[in-house]
Order: C-alpha cells, then structure tokens, then sequence
C-alpha cells in the first residue's frame, strides 16, 4: 500500500477554489488554444507553454529551499538514485498528460470542430472511473456510473445541433486522437498520485511540466512542425493567447489539477470534463459572437445535474487495492521517495523482516544446541 500521510483534510476553501480553476479557466482555454494554433503548431504551443511554467514552479521551489523556508533535513535529501527515479516518473506523467493529453488536443482540433473534440474528450471521466475501479478492483457506485451517462447525454445534446452545421465534418484520425488522448489522461491522472516525487509539490508539479514540454518539443520536430513555424508570423493575438495559457492554463490550472487528484477522488476531479465545454459555448458566445440556444440552455441544465451526481456520491472502497481506501481523505501531500506500491514493494517491507525473524531462530537454536 502507498504510504500517504492522511492526517489532516484540504480546507472546503481551498477545494472550491481548485475546482473553480479546473471548471472556469480550463473552460477558458479552448477559446485560447483556438487563437494560439492559428500561428503556432500545437506540439510546440504546448511545449512553450509548459516548458515556461515549469521553469517557473521549479525556479521558485529551489530560491525558496535556499531561503531556508523549505530547507530539507539532511534524512530526507533524496539521493542519486531516488533523483533519477523521481525524473523518470516526472518523464512518464509529462508524456501521458501533457504529449498525450494536451498536445494531441490542439493537433486534432485543426481538423475536428471544436463542439465534437468536447465531445469525444467528455469521455475522460469514462474512463478515469473504469481505470480507477481496475485499478482498486472495486466497482464504481450506481450514483457515479449514472453521473458520467447522464453528463455524456448532456454533452451529446450540446454538440447535436453542429452535426447538421455546414463544415462539420471531422477526420476519422483526429476524432482517434481525441479519444487516445482522452484514454492517455486518465492514464497519467492515475499515475500522478503514485509517482515517485519531491515533497515540495511546486517541485513536483514544475519537474512534470518541463519533462512533458520537452517531449512535446521533441515530437513537434518529429513531425516536421518546425518547418512550418516563424517566430515574425506569430500574430499578437497568439502571443497574447500563449500567454494566457502558460499563467492561466499551465500555472494555476495545471497545478490545481495535480493538487485535487491527489486530495480528491479521480470520478469527482474528472467533471470538469463535463463543464468545461459549458465554459467554451459562454466565451464564444461572449467574445466570439456565437449563438447560445434552446438546446444550449438544456445540455447545460442536463450537465450540471450529472456533476452533482458524481460529486454526491460516496467515495468507493477499495477491496483489494494498491492504492488504499477513501482516497478522498488523502491531504496534499506527495509520495515519499522510500514508498513503493504493488507486489514489488510489499516484497521489498516483507523479506527483510522474514530474513530478520529466520536470522533470530537461527542463533537461538544454535545457543540451544550448545
């Protein structure tokens, strides 16, 4: 079982902040990721983008270790080996969550309508629920299961109307995309709450953004997107978009993000799946002069219904997990560099424990015998 500290509960505050984030700004960054694509390729967007927030989260986290505000004890220097794993780690989350559950997004938005990617990416919380019941080998309650129908239901009458849209059409490998990036997401969600990790949750989240902006910059390269770009054509309302993602997106929704999935339970963190499109009709309605009709007003209605659904539920108990039970209770905190999970780790507390007591008898019986 993952040791985690489970003294002390996140303030109500500081959930409904965090959850604000998660709904309302990542909302916000369909309408920024719009603009920014219209004159940056997306894997390098996205790399620029992460790679300058986690500069920053990273940056602040050592000034304020060097300050001797978060000094850590020599005990708990991780050491050579535990700053390998832990980069390892960070490596895997970026690639999962930042290459394949950001970068993909903004590729596959160039040839799927915007209201369809919603769509197809309202799966998240599908399969963070499946994955997190494989994973705890416990089933999701009735109420959430109901929760995420009712929520793809409400997306479903929320994108209908642009099926009968002239230019509608999305390309069979962008909309494979969206659904891979969807599954990818989950994955690294789940992820992030067992990987190897500095304390400083600043550090962790900043090491995460700078693995996964260096992947990205490098698969941007593999697909020949540097070809295609020119620093004199980026236009500034891409600029001014880039900046609002990195701040907005990046530092405080992404951070967010990474704090509520480690305090919260992944069904009830994965509705902004479900709000966010709700976020993207408002903004274009508000800035970009989009319509909000009847069946707007309806889908909306039907995908508030489904968060509360979900958000009501009781946490699950796990049977037999790796993970533990009530994840909700977990505070922030990140997982110690001595902490191990599955089959592996329970080896690792048990044999020398079994090699201790074998050792004991067997000195016990030799002073018998003599």
């Amino acid at each position: 079982m993952t040791s985690v500290d489970r003294a002390a509960a996140p303030s109500r505050v500081k959930l409904v902040a965090a959850f604000a984030a998660i709904y309302v700004i990542w909302g916000s960054t369909y309408l920024a990721i719009k603009y920014a694509v219209e004159t940056v390729p997306p894997f390098f967007m996205t790399g620029a983008r992460f790679l300058l927030a986690g500069a920053v989260l990273y940056g602040w986290s050592v000034l304020r270790e060097r300050v001797g505000r978060s000094r850590p004890t020599s005990s708990s220097a991780p050491s050579s080996l535990d700053g390998r794993r832990m980069w390892r780690d960070a490596f895997i989350v970026g690639a999962l969550l930042i290459v394949g559950g950001t970068s993909l997004v903004g590729w596959a938005e160039r040839t799927v309508p915007s209201g369809l990617a919603s769509l197809v990416l309202a799966t998240t919380p599908l399969f963070m629920v499946l994955l997190e019941s494989a994973e705890t080998r416990s089933r999701p309650a009735p109420r959430v299961l109901v929760g995420v129908a009712v929520g793809l239901a409400g997306l479903g009458v929320l994108v209908a109307p642009s099926f009968s849209a002239s230019g509608a059409g999305a390309s069979l490998l962008g909309v494979g995309a969206l659904v891979l990036s969807a599954f990818l997401w989950s994955v690294g969600a789940l992820y992030s709450r067992r990987a190897v990790a500095p304390a400083s949750p600043a550090r962790s989240t900043g090491m995460q953004m700078i693995a996964g902006a260096l992947l990205s910059i490098v698969s941007g390269f593999a697909l020949g997107e540097h070809r295609g770009l020119s620093l004199a054509g980026i236009t500034p309302v891409s600029a001014f978009a880039l900046a609002y993602l990195v701040v907005a997106g990046a530092l405080i929704g992404f951070t967010a993000y990474l704090w509520l999935m480690r305090v919260s339970t992944p069904s009830r963190v994965a509705t902004h799946a479900y709000v966010n499109p709700v976020v993207a009709v408002l903004l274009g309605w508000a800035v970009a002069g989009e319509s909000v009709t009847g069946w707007t007003a309806v889908a909306m209605a039907v995908i508030v219904a489904a968060v509360v659904v979900i958000v009501s539920a009781p946490a699950t108990k796990a049977t037999t997990g790796t993970l533990g039970t009530d994840r909700q209770a977990a505070p922030l905190t990140t997982v110690p560099v001595e902490a191990r999970t599955g089959l592996a780790g329970r080896a690792r507390a048990i044999i020398p424990a079994w090699r201790a007591r074998a050792t004991s008898r067997t000195r016990r019986l030799r002073s018998q015998s003599t």
